[in-house]
């Protein structure tokens, strides 16, 4: 399968990079095409240096040139950039393209981190992408409570339970077989694209959390 990570030279793209492409050909993206091959030649060997081998593989383009190339795109990029960079990139994929939101909508203010479709009565982020997909339905958000940090440690230990929305059963499990690809990880289904914001919120709160109680990468674990 080929898995592709638009904005993928961030923090989170090497993550997911580097733990998918011991299974998958991971297809890094970057409005750069240069910068994303230059950063996708690094992961690759960082991967090989920590597993000894891999089945896949990492290469990087442009965002365009990957999303239509991809089996499953991931959107690693914020809140404010849906609007300019899903139009293109989401009109490039291919019909049966499964694609995954990590993205939350919030601001750091003089009280903390705030969700912004609360405060500003704005379109919570699932909907804004799904404004911009040929199938609303194969939209999937997942991955907002990780540690970018912890993800692109492979030393580290994951120990964190992923909440997942979705419409689409099968688009559904393909995501939740990729979380589970990642050690330490346990996707839980929450419901359908429209309880999404529960998903998204819980990045704000975890991170108010983590300032007020002086916790480093916390996640999230349901017991």
């Amino acid at each position: 399968m080929k898995v592709g990570i638009v904005g993928g030279t961030g923090g989170m793209g090497k993550g997911f990079a580097m733990r998918w492409c011991k299974s998958h050909d991971v297809l890094v993206g970057s409005r750069n095409a240069q910068r994303a091959s230059e950063s996708a030649a690094i992961y690759e060997s960082d991967a090989k240096e920590a597993y000894g081998s891999i089945q896949g593989t990492i290469t990087g383009s442009d965002n365009l040139s990957i999303a239509s190339d991809s089996d499953v795109l991931l959107l690693s990029i914020g809140y404010e950039n849906i609007d300019s960079t899903c139009p293109d990139v989401l009109n490039n994929i291919k019909d049966d393209c499964i694609v995954v939101s990590p993205i939350v909508p919030m601001e750091k203010t003089d009280v903390g981190f705030e969700f912004i479709p609360f405060r500003d009565n704005k379109q919570f982020a699932h909907q804004m992408v799904q404004n911009h997909m040929k199938d609303p339905s194969r939209l999937v958000s997942a991955f907002h409570v990780i540690s970018e940090k912890k993800l692109a440690n492979l030393k580290r230990e994951l120990d964190y339970d992923i909440f997942v929305c979705g419409d689409d059963k099968g688009a559904v499990d393909v995501v939740n077989g990729l979380i589970n690809e990642i050690d330490g990880l346990r996707p839980l289904y929450i419901g359908g694209s429209r309880l999404s914001y529960m998903v998204e919120i819980s990045t704000p709160i975890l991170l108010n959390i983590m300032i007020q109680n002086r916790i480093k990468n916390p996640g999230i674990k349901i017991v």
